[in-house]
């Protein structure tokens, strides 16, 4: 307890910044996710490649990786005044928006065709039958993989803390350099994490029970 207890402060900010990068990467996940998903089954020929070589290229990259171009190039190339929350926001929702945007693509195929095709010979644009017709019946299909892929990227913002973000991991690195027991250091961390993690799985279980409900 005295490693906890002597360095609440230090914890509490790491927990607090992983709530941060988790919630920030979650919001650029989600919505670049539907988008690309869109793009998957437009009927442009352009943007269903774009959609598929996003979604190919992304889920085959390793996320240190991304962690490596978003620190290391961006800067140089495109934004040189980006801080590293705002990079490591982009390297882990651009990395988890290909898998959303399959659970969602998936998500869509499960709406029976004639759905979007009564939609479009009442004359919707594609635009308002993917708005108002098939993401909200897809959405029940689409909870439970979200769920699965948004754990995963809580412990993947544990990348963020060896670019010196202020998160779980970086009060783990921070600990161990001033001598602290790595095991009890771990414990804590761990016990930091799950409790992230199983309130991402309540809250989407609630959610998952809401749409069963209204069904």
């Amino acid at each position: 307890m005295n490693v906890l207890l002597d360095n609440l402060s230090l914890f509490r900010e790491g927990f607090i910044g992983t709530l941060k990068l988790t919630g920030a990467s979650a919001l650029v996940a989600i919505v670049l996710g539907v988008i690309i998903a869109g793009f998957r089954v437009s009927p442009v020929p352009p943007l269903r490649i774009f959609g598929t070589l996003w979604v190919t290229l992304l889920r085959n990259t390793p996320l240190t990786l991304l962690f490596l171009v978003a620190f290391f190039v961006v800067p140089k190339v495109l934004f040189p005044d980006l801080d590293s929350f705002l990079l490591a926001t982009a390297a882990c929702g651009f990395y988890t928006s290909a898998f959303v945007a399959e659970a969602v693509r998936s998500g869509i195929n499960t709406v029976p065709l004639g759905q979007a095709e009564a939609a479009r010979s009442i004359g919707m644009t594609f635009t308002q039958t993917m708005r108002l017709i098939v993401l909200p019946q897809a959405t029940r299909t689409v909870v439970p993989p979200l769920s699965s892929i948004f754990i995963a990227l809580t412990k993947n913002t544990a990348i963020a803390g060896a670019f010196n973000n202020v998160d779980l991991f970086n009060v783990s690195k921070t600990l161990s350099n001033d001598g602290y027991d790595i095991a009890v250091i771990f414990l804590w961390i761990t016990l930091a994490y799950l409790i992230v993690t199983y309130a991402i799985n309540g809250l989407f279980r609630l959610l998952e029970h809401r749409l069963e409900v209204a069904r």
